[in-house]
């Protein structure tokens, strides 16, 4: 009875694998998104300048705040 349970194991998993290996290739890669024919980055040359003044300046803010926590609580527990 043992030796019918790895014999039916090991054909299921070989009928699987079979299955896994006989897949077609992948698709093809999708055409070229920036709409030029040449290898440009993607977007073209789109400005970047002022989204990282705002990043910056939203960091800065968050920083400004944990600062402004921290020095609160350490003269409440100070006192």
């Amino acid at each position: 009875m043992k030796k019918i349970n790895k014999v039916i194991l090991v054909l299921g998993f070989l009928l699987l694998s079979i299955n896994a290996i006989s897949q077609g290739p992948p698709p093809p890669p999708p055409p070229d998104p920036s709409g030029s024919g040449s290898n440009g980055p993607v977007g073209g040359n789109a400005p970047i300048g002022e989204g990282m003044g705002i990043l910056l300046f939203l960091a800065a803010a968050y920083k400004g705040l944990k600062y402004s926590k921290f020095t609160k609580d350490s003269l409440t527990d100070s006192e």
